[in-house]
């Protein structure tokens, strides 16, 4: 028997609202699995605890397949564990999450992932180029981070916290992606649609033709068209596909709200 299967139930050590807020940090790092943007043990989500300033973070050994609610780490932002586990954090991953969570209220979920399509547009001096629908919502609050190695360094948290500012998507140069929003499910839905830009502009290169870019006239409209879209004002709207991702996790992944 896997050892995850004998971790604990912590529901009732935890306030309800810190219990779905692990559901669906669960449930995230079960969807990136699903999609194949996982990359092994070596990535990240992160989900503040509503009403502190702790935060929720993947157990360093398991993958984001066997992730439940009951499984998460909780630290502090000076990476203390608050909770007994047996397993420890990913040390790049809480240089990262704490980072943004310092500085962002907002950003109560933290994304990380490292796929080809998103490195190889990291690893691009021009970054994200305006080819595609998804990539005007990505533009239209993008950040970039020059590589400076793996995230291990404290004093590197101040250069990326300048570098990120008030933004939602970041490209990590060399490295990777990242989206940070109010809500799992917002922050979710971030990341598919930086995914799928990335993917595209990968694409779209491949073919060697002239690319046609988006006129900057309607880039300058991307939070009104994605307002329409998502049908809210404010957010990114990962609350109208969120129920039916949840679906098909029940169908596909169970067991993540253990």
């Amino acid at each position: 028997m896997t050892a995850q299967l004998n971790l604990p139930n912590v529901k009732d050590q935890v306030s309800a609202a810190e219990w779905q807020t692990r559901v669906d940090l669960a449930a995230c790092y079960r969807l990136i699995a699903l999609h194949g943007w996982d990359d092994l043990i070596f990535t990240h989500i992160s989900a503040k605890v509503p009403g502190t300033e702790d935060f929720l973070i993947n157990p360093y050994g398991m993958m984001f397949h066997e992730i439940t609610a009951s499984s998460l780490i909780k630290v502090d932002l000076a990476g203390k564990k608050l909770m007994e586990s047996q397993y420890e954090i990913n040390p790049a991953g809480y240089t990262v999450h704490s980072a943004v969570h310092e500085v962002r209220p907002d950003a109560n979920c933290v994304l990380h992932t490292h796929t080809a399509a998103g490195v190889a547009v990291a690893a691009q001096k021009c970054g994200l180029l305006p080819l595609s629908q998804q990539s005007l919502f990505v533009l239209s609050s993008l950040a970039y981070h020059d590589y400076e190695g793996v995230f291990l360094r404290a004093d590197e948290k101040p250069r990326l916290q300048a570098d990120l500012g008030d933004k939602h998507f970041y490209i990590l140069r060399n490295h990777g992606l990242v989206t940070a929003g109010g809500s799992v499910a917002d922050t979710f839905l971030m990341m598919f649609i930086f995914q799928r830009a990335c993917e595209i502009q990968v694409m779209a290169q491949s073919g060697g033709g002239e690319l046609v870019h988006i006129p900057q006239g309607v880039l300058d409209g991307a939070m009104q068209m994605m307002a329409g879209v998502m049908r809210t004002p404010v957010g990114m709207g990962g609350a109208l596909p969120w129920p039916a991702l949840l679906r098909k996790l029940d169908a596909q992944m169970p067991g993540y709200d253990q």
